[in-house]
């Protein structure tokens, strides 16, 4: 018997991220570019669950007109079109500091710099305040601390997650413009998503990486499993920017002598038997 088998999709996959770059997995110093010097200070420090970390932090709000910039090493996208960066950080809350100024910020700024290669850290500072970033958002916090938080420890930590795209060259840095907050940045981890492989339609689609907008989608094709054959239409899903599989198009079903099994199988249709005795012999008779 030949059918013909269709399956309505339903996103139920984890959506695959790959990170490039995640400050948390540091042993050593991070040795990110700071200017000018008096500016950001790598330390080393504790997360909320007393993990050792590398961070950056900042905190100039008594002098006015800040402008302190932090520049990561060189990340490569390895690929992606679009990738994600989280930032864990706290901020001081400015009305808990005495006497401080109407310069004292609650906010900084997430560029980032897009080149082909490595550039030396010999450049000088003029080289860098002249790189050509583009900005991807202004960053403010959702809790800030106070000096009572701070004395009982209590660490009021932010996580907020941006996005940017097109990417078109070999990798690009990451800048943190500071304007007069008091801030730690406690990790910073940059990721890009993909949809991942999976079988649906008795198709088999590869883990395919998302596009370069948020809106994107990717045309992923599919390759029948065994015992498949395509119908009528070329196998097709399409990957969207949060990495989940949507519009399918198409499918495949089993060639004839095959019979779904489990969903996304085609095995070998069987026969049932049984024996039938006739005195002393038995013999087999196919039902």
């Amino acid at each position: 018997v030949h059918r013909e088998w269709f399956v309505i999709y339903c996103p139920v996959f984890t959506t695959p991220t790959h990170t490039v770059m995640d400050t948390r997995t540091a042993t050593a110093e991070l040795g990110w570019i700071a200017y000018p010097a008096s500016g950001w200070e790598e330390v080393s420090g504790y997360d909320e669950n007393l993990n050792t970390i590398r961070t950056y932090q900042v905190c100039n709000v008594f002098e006015p007109s800040q402008n302190n910039w932090l520049l990561t090493t060189f990340i490569d996208r390895r690929g992606a079109q679009r990738v994600y960066v989280e930032m864990r950080f706290t901020v001081r809350d400015c009305s808990s500091i005495p006497s401080v100024p109407g310069s004292c910020k609650e906010t900084f700024n997430l560029y980032y710099y897009e080149t082909d290669s490595v550039i030396a850290t010999t450049k000088g500072t003029a080289f860098w305040m002249e790189a050509p970033y583009l900005k991807v958002d202004t960053i403010a916090a959702d809790e800030s601390f106070s000096q009572v938080d701070f004395g009982g420890r209590l660490m009021k930590v932010n996580t907020e997650v941006r996005s940017f795209g097109p990417l078109s060259h070999n990798g690009f840095y990451l800048a943190f413009q500071d304007y007069g907050a008091c801030m730690s940045l406690l990790s910073v981890r940059v990721f890009h998503k993909k949809c991942p492989s999976v079988v649906q339609n008795f198709a088999i689609f590869p883990e395919t990486m998302t596009g370069a907008e948020s809106t994107s989608l990717v045309i992923a094709r599919g390759t029948c499993i065994a015992n498949s054959e395509e119908v009528d239409f070329p196998i097709k899903l399409y990957c969207n920017g949060d990495g989940e599989w949507m519009v399918p198009i198409g499918s495949c079903t089993c060639k004839a002598g095959f019979e779904p099994d489990n969903g996304n199988v085609c095995r070998g249709e069987y026969r049932k038997c049984c024996f039938v005795y006739y005195q002393s012999e038995a013999q087999m008779v196919i039902l």
